[in-house]
């Protein structure tokens, strides 16, 4: 996988502050709000300067019945040429469902809701993630996604199902260590059991994230500063292999820039520890 180093996600309320922020390799776009043909000068500026841009996009619904529409895969593979981008990345997850041939209306979800751990799920998901590698002119990578509840009868771990995609699809892994910890928190599963089935030669990236805890439910917000239990999975990951780029996620509540390049310190502080442990070099 290539390596990334640190990124941010771009979001055009704290573009200028991104260009100003040290250190800064990379940065991912949601690829629904770009259009290829008139980048924001913020992007056109990062570009020129040799930052990398990555697009990624949350609405195909790989995790769907239906196939991937193909005007969307179309848009998708435009944004990565538009963008120069080494790959493109989507989530594991199902949006919408209806119309066409259904006979029912059709129904967006607003949400990325997950997709249940069974076989036939997974090969649903497999034959979709087959024909948008088939579309898409870069690799692709799959992120797990957050959940608040559990589909009844699963038959796999989320590491079990996660291992079963990469050998059968070959696609790569984006992997969010704040929905890994959501998860533990939601549906009570273990991260580091997930991590220890991880084919993590897969591994694309990662993402890390803030969110908060209210009467026991999780909130991936993408909206509060990361916290030390996120940060604990990430090195728990990190222990296991350094990743090829890791980014900070915020969406909304934006602090100042301060505080983001004070986050990204602590991110960057647990993948330099893992990389000198690993390294023996201090």
């Amino acid at each position: 996988m290539e390596q990334l180093g640190t990124g941010i996600g771009w979001r055009p309320e704290i573009a200028d502050g991104i260009e100003a922020l040290p250190g800064i390799d990379w940065v991912e776009v949601v690829a629904e709000n770009i259009c290829p043909g008139h980048l924001p000068d913020s992007l056109l500026r990062l570009r020129a300067r040799g930052t990398v841009v990555v697009p990624h996009g949350v609405a195909l619904g790989l995790g769907s019945a239906e196939r991937p529409a193909q005007e969307r895969l179309t848009a998708l593979a435009e944004c990565a040429e538009a963008l120069g981008a080494p790959l493109v990345t989507e989530h594991i997850a199902f949006v919408r469902a209806g119309g066409g041939d259904s006979g029912l209306p059709r129904m967006e979800a607003g949400h990325l809701l997950p997709v249940p751990r069974t076989r036939d799920a997974l090969d649903v998901l497999c034959e979709n993630i087959r024909i948008a590698q088939d579309a898409l002119p870069v690799p692709l990578a799959v992120e797990n996604i957050a959940a608040l509840i559990s589909w009844p009868d699963e038959e796999l771990s989320e590491g079990e199902f996660l291992a079963e995609l990469v050998e059968r699809t070959g696609v790569g892994l984006l992997i969010d260590v704040a929905n890994l910890h959501t998860n533990r928190v939601n549906r009570g599963e273990d991260p580091v059991a997930a991590l220890d089935r991880l084919p993590l030669e897969a591994l694309a990236y990662v993402h890390v994230a803030g969110g908060v805890e209210r009467d026991g439910v999780w909130h991936d917000s993408h909206g509060h500063p990361v916290t030390g239990p996120v940060l604990d999975v990430l090195a728990q990951l990190c222990a296991r292999t350094v990743p090829p780029g890791v980014l900070l996620e915020r969406d909304e509540n934006f602090p100042p820039l301060a505080e983001l390049a004070g986050e990204l310190e602590r991110i960057g502080a647990v993948v330099r520890a893992a990389r000198q442990e690993a390294t023996g070099v201090r």
